[in-house]
């Protein structure tokens, strides 16, 4: 099997893991599902053929463009560009180009957003389902009374689009550090930067991201690496009360202190040990006395980790933004 046609097969059992169905041009219903993969799509004149073509709800979305593993997908963002503007006249589309497009080898994937401000290429795990591009796609959602609307919907039609209107946050009980640990946070989350870290004695009453209201963020991830430190973060978000609205963390967002493998989707923020995360997204069940043991003493998991696979029950859109506490001691160099 030649390195092109392993990366699609790669391709191929990444986008079923993910609600994809994947066909050939020539077999295509673009109804049958919601989210439709179509091999080797034939585009208009000079543009060639879409190596997938995306199709959500009966309507083209995006594309692929498949490399073989190995190649330097950073440079290949131009050329999935060009295809997102070649669909063949009258075909149903979204819009005009499509607004996604992922570069893959099947073992590495990179995403473009074009509802994005100044879309560029970044490194996702897997693809997104089709679900959450249906999401974004209509946003606001359908048949919805925009006095009924959340805030942030006037703000932007993704995430990272909301993160441009962030209002200043109120001052109020911080020490400087901590005034202008946030300050450089929200900057750099404005600046698409992927990974941002903090170095500070304390970061209590650190994060002041009202979600809801003003960025839309579906669920945060807050992971520890002890269970009694997870235990203690829950009792920092019972305390703390909002400077906005004077609720408690607690009463204006689920919060989901994870004891078991089961994650509650209606949670806007979960509070989890990086052992049963890990344990979670290989299917394993995990005894609650593992959550106190260190990192780099549960015989080697962490130390010479096997590679993460895809898992359906947790696919890569569950979280918006991963707040790791204690990385240092944590996952540095691990």
């Amino acid at each position: 099997m030649s390195l092109e046609q392993r990366a699609r097969e790669n391709i191929d059992r990444l986008l079923t893991a993910a609600g994809w169905l994947v066909c050939d041009a020539d077999k295509v219903n673009i109804h049958v599902a919601r989210g439709i993969a179509i091999r080797e799509f034939p585009l208009k004149s000079g543009h060639g053929f879409a190596d997938y073509l995306l199709y959500v709800n009966g309507k083209a979305a995006g594309v692929i463009e498949a490399k073989k593993v190995g190649v330097t997908l950073t440079g290949v963002e131009t050329q999935s560009g060009k295809y997102t503007q070649g669909l063949p006249d009258g075909l149903p589309r979204w819009s005009n180009p499509l607004p996604f497009s992922y570069q893959s080898t099947g073992a590495e994937t990179r995403f473009t957003n074009g509802l994005d401000p100044a879309p560029r290429s970044r490194s996702v795990f897997a693809f997104h389902k089709p679900e959450l591009l249906t999401e974004w796609l209509n946003n606001p959602p359908p048949n919805t009374a925009q006095q009924s609307l959340p805030q942030y919907y006037q703000t932007g039609s993704t995430f990272l689009a909301r993160l441009q209107q962030m209002p200043p946050f109120r001052e109020e009980g911080l020490w400087p550090a901590q005034i202008k640990a946030i300050q450089n946070l929200e900057q750099s989350l404005r600046e698409n930067r992927p990974r941002a870290l903090i170095q500070m004695a304390t970061g209590r009453h650190l994060v002041h991201l009202p979600a809801d209201q003003v960025a839309g963020a579906r669920r945060v991830l807050f992971l520890v690496d002890r269970g009694n430190l997870g235990d203690q973060t829950l009792k920092e978000f019972q305390q703390y009360a909002s400077p906005y609205n004077n609720f408690k963390f607690t009463e204006e967002y689920i919060v989901q202190r994870l004891t078991s493998n089961v994650l509650d989707t209606t949670a806007r923020a979960c509070i989890c040990t990086i052992q049963r995360m890990y344990a979670m997204l290989k299917g394993r069940e995990l005894p609650e006395d593992l959550e106190e043991a260190s990192v780099d003493k549960l015989g080697g998991l962490f130390k010479q980790p096997e590679l993460n696979e895809y898992n359906p029950s947790i696919p890569i859109e569950s979280f918006d933004i991963i707040v790791t506490d204690e990385c240092h001691r944590s996952i540095y160099n691990l």
